[in-house]
């Protein structure tokens, strides 16, 4: 008896961490000074949403080179580059074209997060900045030593020892040759790094330094040193890109402007709805359930919006939504599989506690192999659709560079809820739902079998 008490709170405790993460998720934890907004947890209105929900920008790059002679893979390459740099910031609903003839990229991707200047020239200036980095001898930036976009293989945004927020730099083959030839000659003396025209530290050589790694400092916090990282890593432009501001346009929703509203509202009647049916049909089962997927949805958001630390909002689209609602349709099969083992294990004769044990053990096979085979399919389109220099694209290059470069973010973004609904569903509806059901069929009011699918205890 004792063992069993002993699990009691569980269904408490669990109950009460999803709640808090559902509201935390949707409403963010925030508060203001004056009209200052500081946030501590970003909520469902940080998320950046699509195009074809919010609207958008529309804006053409054009080099600033007039005079030299600009090839189809130099467009192609400035392309890439800004697709990347779109990517590194989480906007995955875009559109990127380039006009080689008339040497012109069209940009179009949607606002940020709680948008309301709706300044179009603002939106789209990051997207042309040349962001070329640079080790210069002492403080000479004419006289270079390497730069990013030959010599620099990636960069990362991190800690050092002492809690500081850095960003580490790996260098090519190339680029480890030339710093340990100049951090030979200069020792005593200083190597200054720039950002284009900008100085960002000139620190003094102590040592040659010859493991084709160092570290830039003088980060302010974690957002500082994750944006130069991006920068770097999104590489130099082949030439540097101006915005011809008379061709800048504002896009309008494609849904119209109450879309978002309504989807709102057709998705939390519909989750009502299964959930209340799952209720109906499964009883204490059913309640656990609606447990659950409210916790999956709420890790699906919290995903979404930048909720967890160093984080970013990830745009979210139409096709995006559908991944999430996709997702918790897997999450409702997966309590619904659980829900009818139980009820056969009841038919064998098991006890309340033995049918629990029994229904998710002989159910979790059939659980994971579907998950686990959505898993992949999530990860083989975000590998498809992404970005050429992205984890899962490299990962999946060998067999994508049959098909040739797709980027098309709007599927990138459906692969992305898919997976991050899916895994959530694996924690929620297989360890949280089990947990909490295990725990609350040891409180006396719901010892009989009935709660669960068997018969009524006479």
């Amino acid at each position: 008896m004792k063992s069993k008490r002993a699990g009691k709170p569980a269904f408490f405790i669990v109950f009460a961490l999803i709640l808090a993460l559902t509201y935390a998720t949707f409403f963010g934890i925030e508060n203001y000074y004056g009209d200052t907004r500081n946030v501590y947890v970003k909520g469902a209105n940080d998320i950046r949403w699509g195009i074809d929900i919010s609207g958008g920008v529309e804006a053409v790059f054009s080099p600033d080179k007039a005079d030299v002679d600009i090839t189809d893979e130099d467009m192609d390459a400035a392309k890439s580059i800004i697709e990347t740099r779109l990517v590194n910031n989480n906007i995955t609903d875009y559109e990127v074209y380039s006009d080689s003839d008339n040497h012109q990229i069209i940009v179009r991707f949607p606002w940020a997060a709680g948008e309301s200047d709706f300044d179009a020239a603002s939106a789209v200036q990051e997207l042309g900045e040349t962001a070329l980095l640079t080790f210069c001898r002492n403080e000479d930036s004419e006289d270079v030593i390497l730069s990013g976009a030959e010599d620099i293989e990636k960069a990362e945004a991190g800690m050092d020892q002492d809690g500081n927020y850095v960003v580490y730099l790996y260098f090519t083959d190339a680029g480890t040759s030339k710093f340990s030839a100049a951090t030979a000659e200069l020792v005593g003396s200083t190597i200054s790094i720039w950002m284009d025209d900008t100085m960002l530290q000139a620190p003094t050589v102590n040592e040659a330094i010859t493991t084709g790694e160092a570290y830039i400092t003088g980060m302010a916090d974690a957002d500082a040193a994750k944006s130069l990282a991006d920068k770097i890593n999104a590489g130099s432009l082949p030439f540097a890109l101006t915005v011809d501001n008379s061709k800048l346009q504002v896009i309008s929703a494609t849904l119209g402007s109450d879309a978002l509203e309504v989807m709102l509202i057709a998705g939390a009647v519909a989750f009502g709805l299964v959930c209340l049916l799952m209720i109906l049909r499964y009883r204490l089962n059913g309640v656990v359930a609606a447990i659950a997927l409210l916790g999956q949805l709420a890790g699906s958001v919290a995903c979404i919006s930048g909720f967890f630390p160093n984080s970013d909002s990830f745009t979210l689209t139409i096709p995006g939504i559908a991944g999430i609602i996709l997702s918790i349709g897997v999450g409702v099969d997966c309590n619904v599989i659980a829900a009818e083992r139980i009820r056969d294990e009841f038919k064998k004769g098991k006890t309340i506690d033995g049918a629990i044990d029994s229904g998710y053990k002989n159910s979790l096979s059939a659980i994971i192999d579907g998950n686990v085979t959505i898993v992949i399919v999530s990860v083989v389109l975000m590998g498809a659709f992404g970005t050429p220099d992205s984890l899962i694209a490299k990962l999946f290059s060998p067999l994508m560079s049959l098909f040739g470069s797709q980027v098309t973010g709007s599927i990138y973004s459906f692969g992305y809820t898919l997976l991050v609904g899916t895994v959530f569903n694996l924690i929620m509806g297989v360890l949280a739902s089990k947990k909490m059901l295990r725990s609350i069929s040891q409180l006396k009011i719901f010892r009989n079998p009935w709660f669960y699918g068997g018969k009524k205890n006479a």
